[in-house]
């Protein structure tokens, strides 16, 4: 919000009380003042005693009051003296400015506008009205990040995501619910586009290690017009989901390389019973032991590479060939085969869908 609409503001309410009043900023800079001449003068004493309080501060002076909703205060209205009318009139400039505030930000903030597409909340015929109304970059490439946390810390978890990403001209910080914050990132070069779980991972290890959250990340697909964000979260959403089921030990899930697991996600639990039902003899799945579903995973993930396996498995190469010939007879699929592999890996991973919604049977 424009510093001159605050001062603009203040200039109206000055004739109303014969004290000095105005406004500083996060810094602790007069931004806006009833005397001309104290616009500009820094108080780094007020910055701290108001960044995280909702009550009047008297300091030096002055009573400070602050301005706003959020946890962290952006800006605090002041008012000249220490006594109980200071503290009226701080408190009455604090209200009267937070309303205009919240109603100038509804209409004329990018942040709000940004958070309205993802939501759905404006209709695509006035995207690009607004977008030209707000100055706002329409053709650039931006992704979305779904943030979730999942414990409860000492700060907001708005506040913990935009301590990393301060800068809000090309960054939005926005809140969904008390658990999930949105990341709408400007990808500028190519380097920030080659650098996008680089960023979901700092998310992640700063959340943890500074905050002590837990949190996990959904990345969205890379858009490059402002309508397309919209999808871009939805991405966001099912990557989050999706990463419940098949990537439980990841805190960084991106939408573009959950490949078969985001197909299988979409399919109807009927069809994927009757698809493990027409794979597998009758319990021949249940039939495998731990020793067996190991030896299947390290086979898959080493490439079906039979000499690589037994040397990751420690085993001899004999040993590893009994049992796959065993997980054939069990099951009637040979995993040395490729499309066996295949049929098998996805079977594997219905049925892990399957187990992950109980309320199914």
């Amino acid at each position: 919000m424009s510093n001159k609409l605050f001062q603009s503001m203040i200039y109206q309410m000055k004739d109303t009380t014969d004290r000095m009043i105005g406004v500083v900023d996060e810094s602790g800079t007069v931004v806006a003042c009833s005397q001309l001449s104290h616009i500009g003068e820094n108080r780094p004493e007020v910055a701290d005693e108001i960044a995280y309080t909702f009550d009047t501060v008297v300091i030096n002076g002055f009573t400070y009051k602050t301005i706003g909703s959020h946890t962290r205060s952006e800006f605090a209205a002041f008012a000249e003296g220490e006594d109980a009318v200071s503290k009226s009139i701080a408190s009455i400039i604090s209200v009267s400015l937070t309303t205009f505030k919240s109603l100038y930000d509804e209409k004329y903030d990018k942040g709000n506008f940004v958070k309205n597409i993802i939501l759905d909340n404006i209709l695509p015929g006035d995207i690009y009205i607004k977008a030209k109304e707000l100055r706002f970059d329409n053709e650039i490439n931006r992704v979305v990040y779904l943030i979730r946390f999942h414990n409860k810390g000492e700060v907001v978890p708005f506040d913990v995501v935009q301590n990393i990403f301060p800068d809000k001209s090309r960054d939005y910080v926005i809140s969904i619910s008390e658990s999930d914050i949105v990341l709408v990132k400007e990808l500028k070069t190519a380097a920030e586009n080659r650098s996008i779980e680089a960023y979901a991972r700092s998310i992640a290890d700063t959340a943890s290690s500074e905050f002590f959250y837990r949190v996990t990340v959904g990345i969205g697909s890379v858009v490059s017009n402002v309508k397309e964000l919209a999808r871009s979260y939805k991405d966001a959403q099912i990557a989050l989901e999706v990463g419940k089921v098949f990537d439980t030990e990841k805190n960084v899930i991106n939408y573009e390389n959950l490949g078969i697991a985001r197909l299988i996600y979409q399919l109807p639990a009927t069809l994927c019973e009757m698809f493990l039902q027409e794979v597998f003899k009758r319990g021949s799945l249940e039939t495998l032991d731990n020793e067996m579903l190991m030896t299947i995973q390290a086979f898959f993930e080493n490439n079906l590479n039979v000499s690589e396996t037994s040397r990751k498995l420690f085993c001899h190469r004999n040993t590893l060939v009994y049992r796959l010939e065993k997980i054939k007879k069990l099951t009637g699929l040979d995993l040395r085969e490729f499309d066996h592999a295949i049929t098998f890996k996805v079977a594997l991973m219905v049925k892990k869908y399957i187990a992950s919604k109980p309320s199914l049977y």
